[in-house]
């Protein structure tokens, strides 16, 4: 019973971490409850984002989607956070990548704050793929700069971010106006 209180507290301070360091909403969800699709990597390959294929933690080089739903199976809870950025109205697109990049810190911030202190293992997963360097090493076909500080995207790993906010109960739509983007903190505890 003490272990369970102790693992509490410990998902509890990351909580509150990613709120102080940003969040406007962070909760714990076990990953039994995150719901995974292997569909999403066709979304990927549709290239909206223009990343597919030039960006190391983005399809395809981010890893087969069958190996990385199994990957999340193996952790035993996310802290899952959420930023919420207001625009101006639905073309925006300057208050949208003021969010991402809001989004992006906050990210940074806990991966850099969140260490294996606590726990067994941990992954970071953003929004959007990697935003460390301006311009991939991928594009000049490089190895990644910064491979140890690399953080893919929950959508990478075909994790449905709808259904997400959904378990975590948070809105995936924040209403009119505004752009939401998640991160989170996948853990197995000691």
């Amino acid at each position: 019973m003490a272990k369970k209180i102790a693992d509490a507290e410990i998902l509890e301070d990351l909580v509150k971490k990613a709120l102080e360091q940003g969040a406007d909403n962070a909760a714990v969800v076990p990953v039994s409850a995150i719901e995974t699709d292997a569909g999403f990597r066709s979304l990927c390959q549709q290239n909206t984002c223009g990343k597919y294929g030039r960006c190391w933690t983005c399809p395809p080089d981010v890893g087969d989607i069958e190996t990385l739903m199994k990957t999340l199976r193996t952790f035993d809870y996310a802290v899952v956070y959420q930023t919420i950025g207001m625009l101006e109205d639905s073309y925006d697109i300057e208050g949208m990548e003021a969010a991402a990049r809001k989004h992006s810190l906050l990210t940074r911030r806990m991966a850099e704050e969140v260490g294996e202190d606590s726990f067994v293992r941990i992954l970071h997963l953003g929004a959007g793929g990697c935003h460390i360097c301006p311009v991939c090493a991928r594009v000049e076909n490089h190895p990644c700069r910064f491979p140890d500080m690399a953080i893919s995207s929950l959508e990478a790993y075909g994790i449905n971010v709808s259904r997400l906010a959904a378990a975590c109960g948070m809105k995936y739509i924040n209403g009119q106006n505004t752009v939401t983007y998640f991160g989170a903190v996948f853990c197995s505890l000691m």
